[in-house]
């Protein structure tokens, strides 16, 4: 059950949680998964009932900041989750209503919220939400978090209660496309992720400017898009490397891989994440990473390949860049990608997912 799933209306959202889904269901222990999508009214599409890669996918309308559709749905839950072994539910804006509805069934909650791990990177009128949804995370029998980063928090809510670890799903690739092994004309930089404060895209503008500024030709290409797209170009025309900074907008995972491998080294000024999927992204594609130090991210960066900085300043940035650039220049694009391997295959993933099923189930 997640208020966070791809419809027509917003093809992108959520699509991490359809990737846990169809791992769960490829599962050889799982004989079947219904997910019930407590879905924005802004965002339904209209169907009730549909599927999404071949999983039963059960609509229902609900606004989650409204308590009165919380408390409607939450009555017709009973019904809908009735025959099911375990409730498995993802994402914050899902815990109300199933505490509400107190469903007897093993119940295992997934969390990826930023805003427990970060709160002051939540917009002041949510803030209060912090405290609620650690209030609400108390309610599942078993909490798993995308890494021990947002774990630590949560078990500190809930304690004693279960609260495990469980990564995010980063394929690995079949074909690692290889990357120079020699200085190239430019050096090109590639970031994913949103233009919003908390990526920091206006520092990435501030560090090419910075490693021009010492003779260092860089490019930057950022795929995603956000409300501080205009800040940005505005920024860089200012600093004078419009003509190398490329806001490639939001693209699909083609588009994605396209411009990792078409780059040198992914960077990412990020001031707080969890998991940091971009990155985790960048380094199977063979390419070494240079993100914010706030985060989960450090749990699986080899120091080798990539660089954590704990400094907001285009200078430490710049310097992080030059000194990846060089200490990496001899490896190749499969050695890179050898250091995350297949950590966070779906399999993997599923199968951490199914132990704890496991676990619920023995605990009951």
């Amino acid at each position: 059950m997640t208020t966070w799933f791809p419809t027509d209306r917003a093809p992108g959202t959520g699509v991490f949680v359809a990737q846990d889904v169809a791992a769960i269901a490829a599962h050889p222990e799982v004989t079947a998964v219904e997910v019930v999508h407590l879905v924005a009214p802004r965002l339904h599409d209209g169907v009730a009932l549909t599927e999404h890669q071949g999983i039963r996918v059960r609509r229902v309308p609900m606004n989650p900041l409204d308590p009165l559709d919380i408390i409607r749905v939450a009555r017709t839950l009973p019904r809908l989750l009735a025959g099911a072994d375990v409730v498995h539910s993802m994402a914050m804006s899902s815990l109300a209503p199933l505490v509400v509805a107190r469903v007897g069934t093993p119940w295992l909650h997934t969390e990826h919220w930023s805003g427990l791990t970060n709160p002051r990177t939540v917009v002041l009128p949510l803030r209060p939400a912090v405290g609620l949804v650690k209030l609400l995370l108390r309610a599942p029998q078993t909490v798993t978090a995308v890494c021990d980063y947002l774990a630590r928090p949560i078990r500190r809510a809930r304690y004693p209660r279960r609260t495990a670890t469980i990564g995010c799903i980063v394929p690995p690739r079949e074909h690692v496309t290889g990357r120079p092994l020699r200085p190239a004309e430019e050096l090109r930089l590639v970031a994913v992720g949103g233009l919003v404060e908390r990526k920091d895209p206006l520092l990435a503008v501030r560090t090419i400017a910075e490693l021009r500024d010492r003779g260092v030709p860089a490019r930057l290409i950022w795929v995603g898009g956000g409300p501080l797209a205009r800040k940005v170009t505005r920024l860089a025309r200012r600093l004078r490397v419009s003509e190398v900074v490329e806001l490639a907008g939001p693209q699909d995972p083609a588009g994605v891989t396209a411009a990792l491998e078409a780059a040198d080294m992914f960077v990412l000024p990020t001031r707080g994440d969890n998991f940091c999927v971009s990155a985790a992204e960048a380094l199977v594609h063979g390419r070494p990473v240079v993100v914010g130090a706030t985060g989960g991210q450090g749990e699986y960066i080899d120091p080798a390949v990539g660089t954590l900085v704990g400094e907001q300043t285009p200078q430490a940035y710049a310097d992080a860049i030059t000194d990846l650039h060089r200490r990496t220049q001899h490896l190749t694009a499969a050695e890179i990608a050898a250091t995350i391997g297949d950590r966070f295959a779906p399999v993997r993933i599923a199968e951490g997912y199914v132990a704890e099923y496991r676990h619920l189930l023995r605990s009951r």
